[in-house]
C-alpha cells in the first residue's frame, strides 16, 4: 500500500469571508464619542434691542475655577463637596435672608402664587482649569438645582421629579428654574 496524498483545502474564499465580517464588525459596531454638556442656548439678540439691565449683586452666586483648579465661590475659598450645598441654599433663599436672591411671585400651576427666586449662578472658569473641574463644578451646579426639584415633588406630589409628569415637572422647572451663565474662559488668576 503506497502513501496517500493529503489534499488541500482551499483558502482562497477564506480571504472574502475574512474581509466580509471586517465589513460587518465596522457597520455595527457605534462608536460612543459623544461626551460634553447639554446646554439650551440663549438665542441671538437682535442689534436694535437694548441691553437687559445689570442684575443685583444680592441675585448673583458667583463660582469662578481658576488655573489650578481651586474654587472661589462669593469671593471666598470652597471645596467642590461643599459647592452643591451653598448653591441650594443661595437657590432656595429659605429664610428670605437679603444678602441671597430677591423672590418674585408668580402663578405656578399646581402650586397657585409661589415666590420664585430671581437668582442667577455666574460660572467662570480660568483657560487653564482643567476639563474634568469644570465639568464636575458644571455636575455639583446642575445637582443642586435637580435635588430642590426631587424635594419639591416629593413634598407636593409624593414622588421623584422624573417620575411626574410633563406638566407637573415642567411646574417645578417654573419654581426651580436653572439659570446658569457661564462666562467666556479667561486668566481668572489665583493661586
Amino acid at each position: 500500500m503506497g502513501k496517500r496524498d493529503i489534499q488541500e483545502v482551499n483558502a482562497g474564499s477564506m480571504a472574502d469571508i475574512a474581509f466580509l465580517l471586517l465589513i460587518f464588525f465596522l457597520v455595527t459596531t457605534t462608536m460612543d464619542t459623544d461626551s460634553g454638556l447639554s446646554r439650551m442656548l440663549p438665542p441671538p439678540v437682535p442689534e436694535d434691542e437694548e441691553p437687559p439691565p445689570p442684575i443685583k449683586e444680592r441675585n448673583v452666586f458667583e463660582v469662578l475655577i481658576n488655573a489650578q483648579n481651586r474654587l472661589l465661590v462669593e469671593g471666598e475659598p470652597m471645596d467642590l463637596s461643599q459647592l452643591r450645598d451653598a448653591a441650594k441654599e443661595f437657590i432656595e433663599n429659605p429664610m428670605d435672608d437679603p444678602t441671597l436672591p430677591e423672590k418674585e411671585e408668580k402663578e405656578i400651576p399646581y402650586f397657585g402664587v409661589v415666590p420664585v427666586s430671581k437668582g442667577v449662578i455666574s460660572l467662570q472658569n480660568d483657560r487653564g482649569t482643567q476639563y474634568q473641574m469644570y465639568l464636575s463644578v458644571q455636575n455639583e451646579l446642575a445637582a443642586a438645582y435637580n435635588e430642590l426639584r426631587d424635594e419639591l415633588a416629593q413634598r407636593k406630589f409624593g414622588m421623584k421629579f422624573d417620575e411626574l409628569d410633563e406638566d407637573k415637572q415642567e411646574a417645578i422647572r417654573d419654581i426651580y428654574p436653572q439659570k446658569i451663565s457661564e462666562a467666556e474662559p479667561k486668566n481668572v488668576g489665583g493661586n
